[in-house]
């Protein structure tokens, strides 16, 4: 169901100045930025072109007013490339799922593991 750790979530105060110290400072690439809102975006840098495993730089009080509680820890975001077939393997193995949302950035569902801690699976090819 699950091939590798696709992202981590880092809620940062101020995305611009968290993208500049990443890139400019420890090395990473930009590996996407796309506006979501008039004042955020989705920003993911990684250590390289080629490596798969990103960061994602995500507004911490945009984050703040969607969950409040998420902001506490970084979220960790699992990739699989059958998003539909790991989706029905869950719900059949009694894993509490979220509804399947299709974002422009990519399809995506929320999961629970047994302590009620919230984990993220996305689709990427």
């Amino acid at each position: 169901m699950i091939n590798k750790i696709g992202k981590v979530t880092v809620y940062v105060n101020d995305q611009q100045q968290a993208k500049d110290f990443w890139i400019n400072k420890i090395g990473f690439v930009l590996k996407m930025e796309q506006p979501m809102g008039p004042n955020f975006s989705w920003i993911e840098v990684g250590p390289s072109e080629d490596e798969f495993t990103t960061l994602v730089l995500y507004s911490k009080s945009v984050m703040q007013q969607q969950n409040p509680s998420k902001v506490a820890h970084p979220s960790i975001l699992f990739s699989t490339t059958d998003i539909e077939s790991a989706y029905e393997k869950m719900k059949r193995n009694g894993v509490e799922v979220g509804e399947m949302m299709k974002m422009p950035f990519g399809t995506m569902f929320t999961f629970k593991d047994q302590d009620g801690n919230e984990y993220l699976l996305r689709e990427d090819k």
